[in-house]
């Protein structure tokens, strides 16, 4: 018997044992193996050769780079295969038991004591099972066979494996249903089982952030100043006693995306300064590292970003749980296709008989979080248009083809309701049957309002991916509808390679269809290069900046990621599209958005200072809370910039514009400073200087979590200034109760694994990743050696 109840308390039960529900962390000591066989779901078969290892685990990026591999570069070029997990455990009186995985890449099927529990195809999705019929008291096993060998089936890297957190938990026959318990505005609801027949009462506690039980008449509303969280504690008593027991996490606060005036936070205007996330760590993969998670949205605050987009599928519960308290609104993504493939075997071949179970999911899950703020059921899904053939294309045209424009005679006709356009309507349903306080957006390419998804009229939200030239025409094609950029900019960098002249443009590829080469396999770090689709930082930002009505952007990314490597094919096998590269190194568009973003005033010069004698070198510098900056070279003043007006008629580039200050000037080796002023005062300074020949490995940490450390290494010169060009390889030694666990250097063609313990420097600097506490020391052949403990 399922019973839904509504009550609300702000008291403490007194008297009452309790009998509730233990929820434990089932990721320790699982055994792995690699290949497949009929016998590795049975008990009986012996498992000692297994692999022993903790989940989250991705067995894909312990491997090799390889052209080869059926994943592609668009997949990361790295391996998928069948892979083969199993635990061992032990039960004493059973009531309840159930068995919850956080994500599971992909095509997951579980056992039980050698029996089949489910089948689970979509690797983003949360999911429970109920094994209470399959297990005994006494030894357990329970085993999950994951099948990531159909490739390519997404259009990045995706991992392999039980990749997100497992969870046991023990209840009685009573007990709240998995997701059972949603929080609205103050009012609770509440889904439970009951079998028994017995009385059963729901009694919901309201805490506070220290756990203080506390009244909800005038709550302290959640901001991104002031991320303020509430608990929820649901009992379910019957005889007496506590039977079941769940926190949940909730906020208030009142916002809403404006036609005219974009979005309002608690009656607050301000923009949605966001990113585009995928889910991988560089070189720890796609398993779930709260350090790396937290490192991550870290670097991102700093930079100014105030909100997520989770592209293209459902976040791990943890990235939500950080948002919640760290002051970031999430718009939570469930799709990246519908029924149309973009890949020969991804999601769409599952999505008729999955879709519901996985969209209903992501909203149980998700809908109490205060940081969630919009929901996107799809990004650019090939369902916008009559017809798109990008499904006979390979993996790289298809990526090319969703933004390269179409034909008006796939848009939808007037009048009529055609059955793409009915799809969306029909997703946009299942959302708003279990949560309607959050608006229903898409990422689309097609900016037409003829486009089949805008037509349904199931769009609460405007999405525009890219296409900032129709902006304009915003209030005109689509009267009364709130407008954000789901995803902009596709700017293409590599962290320390410039393109001169700086204030030519350089789009690779030119058109769709046209190949793209350069033998350095690197794009230019100016904000001068960009994808045919897409445009420079600056140019959207300038329309994001000075339209009303755009109630913000997503900046594709935030970070690089492993994949997708536009606009190159192989070798090259990560993205050039973030603003920090791939092992967590800041690229110099980075700080023009802090100081755009941020309050806190900045400098930051760019390039180097390490040329050959007579070249001219353009030099960039990114500022705030000065009104000028004033260039030297070994003490020569080389001018005063000024940052432009706005102009009405839009951005342009140039040497200086609305966002950065620049000069060309003739290297001549020394130091080059750049002094900002607000009112004549110094507000900033930096110098930059020619490093010598390189000298010695300077290690920092770069961030400390609480089980995994991040350290830099840099080549520096005898005087420690970084040796831009360094291409040394660096050892790391351990030494302390942890590992080394990954290296990477932020360049998208490096062919070393991602867990080996040394690593190139490129352009001066790379980055080693270890657990535990200890010490680590580089060595290089031609450097002196040097150590760190953390």
């Amino acid at each position: 018997m399922i019973k839904k109840t509504i009550l609300t308390v702000a008291a403490v039960l007194m008297g009452l044992t309790t009998q509730a529900r233990e929820r434990l962390c089932f990721d320790k000591d699982w055994l792995f193996v690699l290949g497949d066989s009929a016998q590795m779901a049975a008990t009986d078969y012996n498992d000692s050769w297994w692999r022993g290892l903790d989940v989250p685990h991705d067995w894909a990026i312990e491997g090799d780079f390889q052209a080869g591999n059926p994943s592609g570069a668009g997949g990361g070029a790295l391996p998928g295969g069948i892979g083969w997990y199993r635990k061992h455990f032990a039960l004493d009186k059973i009531e309840k038991v159930f068995l919850e995985f956080d994500g599971v890449y992909m095509n997951s099927t579980v056992y039980v004591n050698g029996k089949e529990v489910g089948f689970r195809p979509y690797g983003y999705s949360s999911f429970e099972y109920d094994i209470t019929p399959y297990v005994h008291e006494g030894e357990n096993v329970v085993a999950v066979r994951v099948d990531n060998s159909d490739q390519p089936n997404s259009r990045w890297y995706s991992g392999c494996g039980i990749y997100r957190h497992v969870w046991l938990t023990k209840t009685s026959a009573i007990h709240v249903k998995h997701w059972g318990v949603k929080v609205d505005n103050g009012r609770v609801e509440v889904d439970y089982e009951n079998p028994t027949g017995q009385k059963v009462t729901v009694k919901n506690t309201w805490l506070d952030a220290s756990g203080k039980p506390v009244s909800i008449r005038k709550p302290r509303k959640w901001s991104l100043e002031d991320p303020y969280v509430y608990t929820v504690r649901t009992q379910l008593i019957a005889g007496g006693k506590v039977v079941d027991e769940v926190e949940t996490t909730t906020g208030f606060r009142d916002f809403r995306f404006d036609a005219k005036t974009g979005f309002w936070l608690n009656g607050k205007n301000f923009k949605l300064n966001g990113v585009c996330e995928h889910h991988d760590f560089g070189c720890l993969g796609a398993a779930l590292n709260e350090d790396a998670l937290h490192r991550k949205l870290t670097k991102l605050k700093a930079m100014g970003v105030n909100s997520i987009r989770s592209s293209h599928n459902p976040p791990a519960p943890e990235l939500l749980n950080m948002c919640d308290t760290m002051g970031l609104i999430v718009m939570d993504e469930s799709f990246d296709m519908w029924r149309r493939k973009k890949t020969q075997n991804d999601y769409a071949r599952f999505f008729d008989e999955w879709h519901e179970r996985d969209l209903t999911d992501l909203v149980l899950r998700d809908r109490n979080h205060p940081s969630v703020l919009m929901w996107s059921i799809g990004n650019e899904v090939l369902e916008q248009w009559s017809d798109a053939e990008a499904d006979t294309l390979t993996l790289e045209q298809a990526n090319l083809i969703l933004n390269a424009g179409h034909d008006a005679s796939t848009l939808a006709k007037d009048g009529e309701l055609s059955v793409q356009s009915l799809l969306t309507q029909h997703l946009a349903e299942i959302v708003k049957r279990y949560d309607t306080t959050r608006p229903v957006t898409a990422g689309c390419n097609e900016p037409s309002p003829g486009n089949h998804l805008f037509k349904s009229g199931a769009i609460d939200l405007i999405g525009f991916n890219y296409h900032h030239q129709w902006v304009k025409d915003v209030p005109k094609n689509f009267p009364d509808k709130p407008f954000i950029f789901s995803e902009s900019v596709s700017a293409l960098q590599t962290r320390g390679y410039y393109m001169m002249p700086s204030d030519s443009t350089y789009v690779a590829p030119k058109q769709w269809w046209l190949p793209y080469t350069d033998p350095t396999y690197m794009c230019s770090a100016y904000d001068n290069m960009h994808a045919s689709w897409s445009s420079t930082h600056e140019e959207t930002w300038d329309v994001v900046k000075h339209t009303p009505y755009v109630g913000g952007q997503y900046i594709w990314t935030g970070f690089d990621y492993i994949g997708e490597p536009t606009p190159y094919g192989f070798p090259a096998r990560s993205s050039y599209f973030g603003l920090i590269d791939l092992a967590g190194f800041p690229k110099d568009t980075y700080y023009m958005y802090q100081s755009e973003w941020t309050e806190k005033p900045m400098l930051h010069l760019f390039p180097h200072w390490n040329w050959v004698a007579g070249d001219y070198i353009d030099m960039w510098c990114y500022y705030s809370g000065a009104d000028e900056v004033e260039l030297f070279i070994n003490g020569e003043s080389q001018g005063v910039r000024r940052k432009t007006d706005h102009q009405p008629e839009g951005w342009k580039p140039g040497l200086c514009t609305e966002y950065h200050v620049g000069w060309r000037v003739t290297f001549d080796p020394g130091e080059v400073k750049a002094v900002s002023r607000k009112n004549g005062k110094v507000v900033c300074e930096q110098t930059v200087k020619t490093a010598g020949a390189p000298d010695h490995i300077r290690l920092s940490i770069d961030y400390k979590g609480k089980a995994t450390t991040f350290i830099t290494a840099e080549v520096v010169d005898k005087d420690g200034n970084l040796c831009p060009w360094a291409e040394d390889m660096i050892y790391f030694i351990y030494e302390g109760d942890g590992k080394v666990i990954g290296t990477d250097n932020g360049c998208q063609t490096s062919m070393e694994r991602f867990k080996a313990p040394q690593r190139k420097a490129f352009h001066g600097k790379c980055m080693v990743v270890a657990t535990g506490k200890g010490s680590i020391t580089a060595k290089s052949p031609m450097l002196k050696p040097t150590w760190i403990e953390f």
